[in-house]
């Protein structure tokens, strides 16, 4: 245990002295394992992994590989859990229970717009213990935008303060959600609520990135049916450090260590996520 950060305060000098070098960890992922593939897959560099909308790249792979190696020597004693690590071995996902802390990773967040060529993707590290957000980074490198929060501590975008403000009144609420070729009949009848008057709903694309656009209040609030952290833990606390909220249909906010009560939404103040996680309870 003597190398092991197992106290919040540890780990906010961790993130003052190394915040940086984990920047530049995600950034050299991208740069040396991600960016060179972007347009340039050949077949046998694309698998599908549950189904034909659900796609894996050696971008994925081998990004995720990177970040792994990395993130484990800038902090002693952490664990990751990554998205890909996780579907060889899904017994990996019960880190997030431990004592440890934990670096979730999502090396491509939106392999489809990568796979099609779209810059619409991005890499996504947060760290995490005893199930709370400590800080993250969403990287959307054929954009070469860098954002990042640490809890406390605000959120910011290539160096500026992120305000996620509030929606302007008298106006449809501008909402992404769960994509329809990833939802079920069931989550479908459940995010049904988000299709009323005021509410002008849209499939989402990465869900990092749709985090990104609340933050600066480019998009009201998001609907979301799935709970996999790697998806979302990145995206929660930018959303939160921009001034924004997240509700599930129990009226709890989201928990990244998962049992959450589902659809779920994040939006830029409380009273918008209140309003969207009460038409989703009335469809539900």
């Amino acid at each position: 245990m003597g190398d092991m950060i197992v106290d919040t305060e540890t780990i906010d000098e961790f993130l003052a002295r190394r915040s940086s070098d984990v920047e530049e960890a995600v950034r050299q992922a991208a740069a040396l394992e991600i960016m060179p593939r972007w347009r340039r897959l050949a077949a046998h560099e694309v698998d599908q992994k549950s189904g034909p909308h659900d796609l894996v790249t050696d971008a994925d792979r081998k990004a995720e590989q990177y970040l792994t190696a990395a993130l484990g020597a800038l902090l002693p004693g952490s664990v990751v859990v990554g998205e890909e690590a996780v579907h060889a071995d899904p017994t990996t996902y019960g880190a997030l229970q431990g004592a440890a802390p934990v670096w979730i990773v999502d090396p491509v967040d939106g392999t489809r717009q990568f796979v099609n060529g779209d810059p619409g993707f991005c890499t996504l590290v947060a760290l995490v213990q005893h199930g709370e957000l400590l800080a993250s980074w969403t990287y959307a490198p054929a954009r070469d935008q860098l954002a990042t929060a640490i809890r406390g501590k605000g959120a910011y975008l290539d160096g500026e303060h992120l305000h996620s403000g509030t929606p302007d009144p008298g106006r449809d609420l501008r909402v992404a959600t769960s994509h329809p070729d990833y939802t079920t009949d069931d989550q479908k009848h459940a995010l049904r609520g988000l299709w009323t008057d005021g509410v002008s709903p849209r499939p989402c694309g990465s869900a990092g990135l749709e985090y990104l656009a609340i933050a600066r209040g480019e998009l009201d609030a998001v609907g979301f049916s799935w709970e996999a952290a790697w998806d979302h833990a990145a995206g929660l606390l930018l959303v939160e450090e921009a001034g924004g909220a997240h509700l599930t249909v129990s009226g709890e906010p989201f928990r990244v260590t998962g049992g959450n009560a589902l659809p779920f939404t994040a939006a830029r103040d409380e009273a918008t996520a209140r309003r969207l996680t009460e038409l989703l309870t009335n469809a539900a």
